[in-house]
């Protein structure tokens, strides 16, 4: 009883072990990332920004590693207005990117934890950002640049940006091509966008794996250093992922006209009519608003008794990953001047966290398959016949059976456009009950960006010149 009772502490021991060379915190061991990031969750869901900030765990402390756990710091810092704090810990989960992509494809400590997540769950296993997670990386990152006025290392993250979204759309051709037939097969009418950027034509598809905020602000700030090309290519990007957003149809039009762009002009006009230009004594408001929080992962359990030949039993508790399907929280509209200023979708995030889920599921439920085999292979060897042994182990596969619900949590769940020409002078956008006041200059362009989570919000702009 004594030398069972031995290897069974060496299996915890060994466990833990394998979890301090991951870099992970004990409590992956019995517990999942949405749980153990609870408060921070729902401090930024509610809008209470400061709890938030005051909730994330020190910089000292590993929960999801160096990757994940600075995407939340730097979104966290970010909406609470602490821009240094924020561009740092974006800059520590982009070295740690690049150090895990520069890595070779198999290492021993990546085969150590791949073992060992087989026997305990897979939070003991380094996180690797899916690509929509990267492009907001460099999004806020690029963000982070506009909000110190440096345009040169905005547009240095959107390139970077860009580069993700290309890869993703890439990787991903031949279902977008195929959503595409399917399309065609309907009757449905060609998207615009899709003819002018030579993107697939895929509808929800396309919409789930490239980002239309990030497409549109890239075309802002190339059309802010008067790269006109970089801003058509990437403002039709955004118009095929978003063909009904108004700020989207204006800046096409605007910069096929600037461009001579005459023969795309055409098709712009037949099918969106035409925009006016600003005059004197006027100017544009671009703001990109952010609603709510995505949603996150939660656990579905099932447990399952296994039975052998000596007629023991085990149970092992199978936990998958899955997103509760959740109302969208509704916002009051906002208002430009008293009145009623109308925004849409650039981007749905949780379409895109969904999809990332959908595409990883055959490989999440392999793995479960296989880890119910590794554990039952490890009672048969230690515990045997022994009864206690047995109970021990089902005991410690139920606790230690814990889904991988890592994703970025506090990133926006759907994020808007507007635009509108005004005159110039002082302008007041009010929403949610705040009056936030800032000026129009004669000809030039001012973005306004917001982000709104319960009943409050986070408010600033930049002046981007003459657009």
């Amino acid at each position: 009883m004594l030398i069972r009772s031995v290897k069974h502490a060496f299996i915890v021991i060994l466990t833990a072990s394998l979890t301090a060379c991951a870099g992970l915190s004990a409590g992956n061991l019995f517990s999942h990332y949405t749980q153990q990031n609870t408060v921070v969750y729902q401090a930024v869901k509610a809008g209470q920004y400061e709890k938030a900030q005051a909730a994330l765990p020190s910089p000292e402390t590993i929960v999801a590693g160096d990757i994940l756990d600075n995407f939340e710091r730097g979104r966290v810092e970010f909406l609470n207005q602490a821009y240094p704090q924020s561009k740092s810990a974006f800059e520590l989960s982009d070295k740690a990117v690049r150090v895990q992509q520069d890595k070779a494809l198999i290492s021993i400590t990546d085969t150590a934890t791949s073992v060992g997540a087989l026997a305990v769950n897979d939070n003991i296993t380094a996180y690797v950002p899916p690509d929509y997670e990267l492009g907001y990386l460099h999004l806020y990152l690029g963000l982070n640049y506009i909000q110190k006025n440096d345009l040169e290392g905005a547009l240095v993250e959107v390139r970077r940006a860009n580069q993700v979204q290309q890869r993703a759309r890439e990787a991903r051709e031949k279902d977008l091509r195929s959503a595409e037939a399917e399309m065609k097969q309907k009757g449905l009418s060609p998207n615009l966008g899709s003819v002018l950027s030579r993107y697939p034509d895929a509808g929800n598809k396309l919409k789930a794996i490239q980002n239309g905020y990030l497409l549109f602000l890239s075309g802002l700030m190339y059309e802010a250093s008067n790269d006109l090309n970089g801003a058509y290519i990437d403002y039709t990007r955004a118009l095929a992922v978003a063909p009904d957003n108004d700020a989207v149809v204006d800046a096409v039009i605007r910069v096929a006209k600037r461009s001579s762009r005459n023969q795309d002009l055409a098709k712009l006009k037949k099918q969106y009519g035409d925009r006016p230009n600003v005059k004197a004594g006027e100017g544009r408001i671009i703001v990109l608003e952010e609603q709510g929080v995505v949603n996150a992962m939660q656990s579905w359990n099932l447990t399952l008794p296994v039975y052998d030949s000596q007629g023991n039993t085990a149970l092992y508790t199978v936990a998958l990953p899955y997103y509760v399907p959740a109302v969208a929280p509704k916002f009051s509209r906002m208002v430009l001047d008293g009145k009623a200023f109308k925004s849409s979708e650039l981007v749905d995030t949780n379409l895109m966290a969904q999809q990332q889920l959908t595409e990883n599921m055959p490989t999440i439920l392999l793995r479960q398959a296989l880890r119910v085999y590794a554990k039952d292979q490890i009672r048969k060897s230690t515990a045997k016949d022994d009864d206690v042994g047995n109970l021990i182990f089902n005991v410690w596969n139920t606790l230690t059976e814990q889904p991988d619900t890592r994703s970025w949590q506090t990133l926006p769940g759907v994020v808007n456009g507007a635009s509108q020409i005004v005159k110039a002078g002082s302008h007041t956008l009010t929403l949610d009950g705040q009056d936030y006041t800032f000026d129009v200059r004669d000809r030039q362009t001012t973005l306004v960006w917001v982000s709104r989570q319960g009943g409050n919000a986070t408010i600033w702009h930049k002046q981007l010149g003459r657009m």
